[in-house]
């Protein structure tokens, strides 16, 4: 009886550690294979783009089945810390460069420079989306398959322009003087709106670097350049425009507010990046907005300050990552890389993709797929991976940015101050990794 009660303890065993490892997306006896996907920004929007994507790839890959789970973005970061520490994490998942450090230190993901090396992508991904991705880890390798990113424009009235004889503002001096032109404040319209409440420091970042031609947010050595003579000139005529072409309630405009002024009528111009395409058109209309890159500096540098940028990771714990791949691959490649980007707005990854006529089509995206195409073009790259960034630039800068609208903190100060914290972290993250 002890024997016969063995025997049927350890069948019993492998019954359950057959059925646990079915659950996890193993060969099924048919031969097929099941992997489950999370898209890390689920809901009515993306939902349905991804099932289109999902059912081609079936289609083209009868023998694997994928399990999508839409997550939305606002709970995805802890979603994957939860399945990191306790168990769970899918094959694949959607994932972006603002995670991306996170998730590698906690060894989550998988480098894909090989599969992508050796497979269908090769040499088909931009090259500054490509080193952007790179640059958000410690040790320079690719740990997901691009999709698209985004970029900073600043949005126009095209109809204030023409009406005043304007041309799209070529140079800083260019924007600037239009700024003045196109204010008027006994008709209530202003030739900008600067963002002083949440999300302003990116955007103050974008215009500093753009007008200083500084590439790198740190030399050589370590420090940070935020408060190079040039960018303090920058910030300063930045912040000169506060009250004096722009709404007084721009102190404390986050995203919401800004886009409330421009399409509401009072603005000429805004900034912003090419997500807000759809809410300018649907309440200005398409003839009377269209986006600009944001200009050169006066030394002729093009400098694009480095958006997130979306993707698939390829989890480490996944069993079956040749398939799991296979998807990811699949949903980068030219055919749908175009429809994933022309459906979400967004700025595809895939070259292949530059060519295709709803590009050229949409202004906006035209715009911006030249300047990120540009080899000249310089990527300042944001420092993302820095436990401290987010902190840095949300609780302790935000609230001081006002104070350099307002005037009552030089720029030079504010400047000093944000570098010696980036300066710090920066320290701190090299003695870390090394």
């Amino acid at each position: 009886m002890a024997a016969r009660s063995r025997r049927l303890a350890i069948l019993a065993t492998a019954l359950m550690l057959g059925t646990g490892l079915a659950a996890c997306g193993s060969d099924s006896a048919d031969g097929k294979t099941a992997i489950t996907f999370w898209d890390d920004n689920g809901g009515p929007a993306r939902t349905p783009v991804w099932q289109h994507i999902i059912a081609e790839f079936q289609k083209e890959n009868p023998t694997i089945t994928v399990n999508y789970v839409g997550i939305p973005i606002a709970q995805v970061q802890q979603k994957y810390d939860t399945a990191i520490a306790g168990g769970g994490l899918p094959d694949v998942g959607g994932v972006t460069t603002a995670m991306l450090s996170s998730l590698v230190a906690q060894k989550a993901l998988d480098p894909v420079d090989d599969r992508i090396s050796g497979g269908a992508l090769n040499g088909k991904l931009n090259e500054q989306v490509a080193m952007t991705v790179k640059a958000t880890v410690p040790d320079g390798k690719t740990y997901m398959v691009p999709l698209s990113t985004n970029m900073g424009v600043f949005w126009y009235r095209t109809d204030w322009f023409k009406e005043a004889g304007l041309e799209a503002p070529k140079s800083w001096d260019d924007f600037f003087a239009a700024t003045e032109k196109l204010t008027n404040t006994a008709k209530n319209r202003y030739g900008f709106t600067i963002r002083g409440g949440a999300g302003s420091i990116a955007q103050m970042m974008e215009v500093m670097y753009g007008q200083s031609g500084i590439t790198e947010i740190f030399d050589a050595s370590g420090k940070a350049t935020v408060n190079d003579p040039k960018n303090v000139a920058a910030l300063t005529r930045l912040a000169g425009l506060y009250k004096k072409v722009t709404p007084e309630a721009d102190i404390s405009n986050d995203y919401v507010k800004m886009v409330a002024q421009f399409d509401g009528g009072t603005v000429a111009i805004m900034q912003h990046n090419l997500g807000s395409f759809n809410d300018h058109v649907k309440t200005l209309g398409k003839d009377n907005v269209a986006a600009m890159a944001v200009p050169k500096s006066d030394t002729g540098v093009q400098t694009v300050l480095s958006n997130p940028i979306a993707g698939i990771g390829l989890f480490a714990t996944g069993e079956k990552k040749d398939a799991a791949y296979k998807f990811a691959e699949f949903a980068a490649s030219k055919a749908m890389n175009s429809y994933w980007a022309e459906q979400t707005g967004v700025l595809p990854a895939n070259t292949d993709v530059n060519g295709e006529p709803w590009i050229q089509e949409l202004q906006h995206i035209a715009e911006a797929v030249k300047v990120l195409n540009d080899p000249e073009a310089k990527v300042v790259q944001m420092p993302y991976y820095l436990p401290e960034f987010n902190a840095i630039t949300k609780t302790d800068m935000e609230p001081e940015f006002q104070k350099v609208l307002q005037g009552t903190l030089p720029a030079k100060d504010f400047l000093d101050t944000f570098a010696a914290k980036l300066t710090a972290a920066q320290a701190s993250y090299k003695e870390r990794n090394g």
